[in-house]
């Protein structure tokens, strides 16, 4: 009996220190990788603040994140836009006998919220994973050091491009998509409802101002920049082949979706405390 408890405490006591070992190889990885994305990023900003964009390649990459993910983006904001017309209206008229101010509250729940962020997720899925899964496939076939062999720098040869065209497209499919929301709410209002369009257009244009606008396209920026952030550390820390790959895509798709839903509500607070409302 004295064995088997001598036996078992050694057997917590290894499991303890298993435990233990595991926990903080954890925290460091974590920070450790928070550290590298870090410096990644500072890198990449370096050489744009020094002007070595190529401009081949930034222009290549705006067309495939602007005008390709443009009809995916036209979809889902101008159903986001019909669908929010559709609920306002029915529960403003059953409040009020009446829809009132569907005008009102679709544009602002477009400009304000909906617009940056699902334009923001959409281009996380579309965008993030396909940066990722590029820049997982050359490391993992040992391009990115042949590109250092050649003299080429990765970070300014692959991130930077992506980097400018990421932050300069996002905004304006933020843009447009908030254009393109607010007509699909404009048709549902006038055929489901019966409001003239312009009661619809006067509740928007009466109560939004440029700060409504600016709220959610200056979010737009710093979604961008956690998209593309994040896909770039991702595809340059792949490891494991085709799997890795999969796995780094992934996970790039997830932490940006989660950083972008966390980030807005801060970045909410502080426009909201600055006045750009």
């Amino acid at each position: 009996m004295v064995n088997e408890n001598i036996a078992t405490i050694v057997r917590a006591r290894r499991l303890v220190r298993k435990t233990a070992k595991f926990s903080s190889e954890s925290v460091y990885s974590f920070f450790g990788s928070i550290g590298l994305a870090a410096q990644r990023t500072g890198e990449t900003l370096l050489w744009i603040l020094k002007g070595k964009i190529s401009l081949k390649d930034t222009v290549s990459q705006m067309v495939e994140m602007g005008w390709r993910s443009f009809p995916i983006i036209f979809l889902t904001s101008f159903f986001t836009g019909m669908v929010l017309a559709l609920q306002m209206g029915s529960s403003t008229a059953n409040l009020f006998n009446e829809p009132v101010y569907v005008g009102m509250i679709v544009g602002f729940s477009l400009v304000l919220e909906l617009g940056p962020v699902l334009t923001a997720v959409v281009v996380a899925g579309r965008i993030g994973a396909a940066i990722t899964a590029e820049i997982g496939t050359m490391k993992v076939t040992e391009q990115l050091d042949a590109l250092y062999t050649l003299g080429t720098n990765p970070i300014k040869y692959l991130a930077v491009p992506r980097f400018v065209a990421c932050i300069l497209m996002l905004p304006l499919l933020t843009a447009m998509a908030n254009i393109i929301g607010i007509y699909g709410g404009l048709i549902v209002t006038v055929t489901t409802w019966d409001v003239p369009s312009g009661v619809y257009w006067n509740d928007i244009l009466s109560f939004m101002t440029a700060g409504t606008f600016f709220h959610g396209f200056i979010k737009s920026f710093f979604f961008a920049f956690i998209i593309v952030s994040v896909a770039c550390h991702k595809g340059f820390s792949t490891e494991g082949g085709a799997e890795g790959v999969g796995k780094a895509t992934t996970s790039s798709v997830m932490i940006s979706l989660v950083m972008i839903l966390v980030s807005d509500y801060f970045l909410s607070a502080v426009l909201v405390a600055l006045g750009v409302k």
